[in-house]
């Protein structure tokens, strides 16, 4: 039976590294790898930002927590959405089982690394800021997380090192003993 840190889930707003991240870090772990925004496309076969286009930032929600809510994620490192903290179920599901890490980003610095706010597919009223949605997830991507780890003015390997020493139970597997 697996234990809840053979689980990982990232958190945190679009551009703050879930997926890159996550890689990272399930390559360091030894576990295997979920983007949700994959799983969406996959699933959909069409881009985020063509469901957006063809309905509404609700209906990417809704399929959002349908992934969250069927998606395997035992002994898997999972980068979520930056709105699935929209869905309480979801969210339910995934703390029941993963450590919930929120990737804090300052807005400075997603301002930064999002040159495509409008084209990215993210789920956002229609004429929302990037402000606006920084301020508004904030307090749910807090409620949520078991841990919190600050990004600002961190390289990847730095946050990489940093998840890894503050998630307890995380270990990297052991190199076999030479004999």
């Amino acid at each position: 039976m697996k234990t809840k840190t053979d689980s990982v889930v990232l958190i945190g707003m679009p551009g703050a590294g879930k997926s890159t991240l996550g890689i990272l870090l399930a390559k360091e772990l030894g576990l295997d790898f979920v983007d949700t925004d994959v799983a969406i496309q996959v699933r959909e076969g069409r881009t985020l930002q063509d469901i957006l286009d063809s309905s509404d930032y609700l209906h990417l929600r809704d399929i959002e927590e349908q992934i969250l809510l069927s998606e395997e994620i035992a002994g898997k490192v999972v980068a979520t959405g930056g709105s699935a903290v929209y869905s309480e179920a979801g969210m339910a599901r995934l703390k029941k089982s993963a450590i919930i890490v929120f990737l804090d980003v300052p807005l400075q610095a997603l301002r930064q690394r999002i040159s495509n706010f409008d084209s990215r597919g993210i789920a956002r009223r229609p004429e929302q800021s990037l402000e606006s949605l920084f301020e508004e997830r904030g307090a749910l991507y807090k409620k949520y997380a078991d841990i919190r780890i600050d990004c600002d003015q961190k390289s990847l390997q730095q946050t990489l090192d940093l998840l890894l020493n503050s998630v307890p139970g995380l270990e990297t597997p052991s190199a076999p003993e030479n004999p």
